[in-house]
């Protein structure tokens, strides 16, 4: 089959305080507000031109709703439908247009990792605000890029993603073994729209979204710590070996990780080879040579099922002695 996946799309993170995440994602980082209620915030970076790409939903606990991808045309969903549950055997959920705000209706399934994908069509349209350089503050955040997941079994997804769904590698970090230990994966033509890595899961590792320049990340740091949120960057500023990009890493209110990123580069083209990292390389993790912190690898967001709202089981991989340090 054939799967017109577009990109990575929106994220749906469920906080505990939305007028705590309010500050944090509008006043601090720069996103705007389209739209809110006494239960949801709806975000988009300045560049967007649909309703959001990040929903904030009050709930007692933090955890990950969903993870959602854009597809072409509303005919893409049923095709999705028949290979999750006709020829695979997943359950699926459905949600009819209107059962959530300014989107179409929805396909969700647990992927072959037990992470809650979702599917759409269309959503309501907003005011692209690229050149509303009035509006510009925070880190100025103008799209949604990627998502990164902790699987137990990196070359399953691996597999599941390229064989089944149509996704292409742009770069994969590899142990003494041939194993793969990491992966970056693409629809939109960059490095990647998810990437794997292998540690204890299904959970959400970030959310990436893009800035435009080296300098917004830089900038970020500042506003970060002139309003009290210094405690909040966890890693970064730096630069990826693995991808080229240049990065922060920030937790929110509710220890969600969310990255800023910038700096990547083209993977359109049909004889694009990936590139492969040696697990022992220190420059694939970070260019200049810096540690990431301990909690980098071991935390990350809770996933719920689709089906029950509960959180999905996590599992430790059977790890070798060599330790997967592999993230972007």
């Amino acid at each position: 089959m054939n799967f017109n996946i577009i990109r990575a799309a929106r994220a749906v993170l469920n906080v505990t305080n939305l007028e705590e995440s309010r500050r944090f994602y509008v006043h601090a980082l720069g996103f705007i507000e389209t739209e809110s209620d006494d239960k949801h915030i709806y975000l988009r970076g300045l560049e967007e031109h649909t309703h959001h790409s990040l929903v904030l939903k009050e709930s007692d606990q933090p955890s990950v709703e969903a993870i959602s991808y854009k597809v072409f045309a509303e005919e893409d969903l049923d095709t999705l439908s028949a290979f999750f549950f006709t020829e695979k055997g997943y359950r699926i959920k459905w949600m009819e247009s209107g059962s959530q705000k300014a989107i179409g209706r929805t396909l969700r399934v647990q992927d072959v990792s037990g992470l809650p994908l979702e599917f759409f069509a269309t959503m309501d349209p907003a005011d692209r605000l690229l050149q509303r350089y009035d509006l510009y503050k925070g880190a100025k955040v103008q799209r949604i890029d990627h998502f990164n997941c902790a699987v137990t079994d990196v070359e399953k997804a691996y597999n599941f993603y390229i064989n089944e769904l149509g996704f292409a590698c742009s770069e994969y970090t590899t142990a003494d073994d041939e194993k793969i230990w990491a992966a970056w994966l693409h629809r939109k033509p960059t490095v990647h729209d998810v990437a794997f890595m292998n540690g204890v899961g299904p959970r959400l590792h970030h959310v990436g979204f893009w800035l435009s320049d080296p300098m917004s990340v830089i900038h970020t740091c500042d506003v970060l710590a002139s309003l009290g949120y210094g405690s909040s960057i966890e890693r970064g500023p730096g630069r990826h070996g693995l991808s080229n990009a240049f990065f922060l890493y920030l937790r929110d209110p509710d220890g969600h990780r969310i990255e800023l990123y910038n700096g990547d580069y083209l993977t359109s083209d049909p004889d694009f080879k990936p590139v492969k990292w040696d697990l022992d390389d220190p420059m694939r993790q970070t260019f200049w040579g810096h540690a990431a912190p301990d909690c980098w690898f071991n935390e990350a967001s809770t996933v719920l099922d689709i089906h029950t709202g509960h959180a999905v089981k996590t599992d430790d991989p059977k790890l070798e002695k060599k330790k997967p340090t592999i993230i972007i």
